[in-house]
């Protein structure tokens, strides 16, 4: 049997094909999907596929990336906690987080008044890690970068 990574319910992972080299993520097993907060987002429809760039906040004392460019993978309906339902593009990216690096579909959304730009839904996580709510930030992130406050 494989050994199965635990990691606490919430961590701090890259997202290299993002340009993004740490951020902080909630793990929650209870959502589908992954979501990350955008700043802004704007459609590029193109001949060839539809293109989406936007800016992610990396922390919540107002951080940004650079823009962000990444081919929409589609849009779907996504129904919050709440039961809300609104309809989101969804893109892949990549993820480093405890020494593994996997394509995850992560949707674009609003999340200014969650706590943690980036929530990593039980899809990322099934059959890579467990998670033990009673642990926190685990994991070192892979790249050494100061985290700014």
């Amino acid at each position: 049997m494989t050994d199965v990574i635990t990691l606490g319910w919430r961590e701090r992972l890259a997202l290299p094909s993002l340009g993004i080299p740490v951020l902080k993520a909630k793990l929650d097993t209870g959502a589908r999907s992954s979501s990350l907060h955008v700043e802004w987002l704007e459609v590029d429809e193109r001949p060839d596929a539809t293109w989406l760039r936007f800016q992610v906040r990396t922390t919540r004392r107002g951080g940004v990336s650079e823009p962000c460019v990444a081919q929409a993978i589609g849009r779907r309906g996504v129904t919050d906690s709440g039961g809300h339902s609104t309809l989101r593009w969804f893109i892949h990216a990549d993820v480093e987080l405890a020494g593994q690096s996997f394509r995850v579909e992560v949707n674009l959304t609003d999340r200014g008044r969650m706590l943690f730009p980036l929530l990593l839904g039980r899809t990322a996580l099934e059959g890579r890690f467990l998670v033990d709510p009673s642990l926190s930030y685990s994991q070192t992130p892979r790249r050494a970068v100061r985290e700014p406050t």
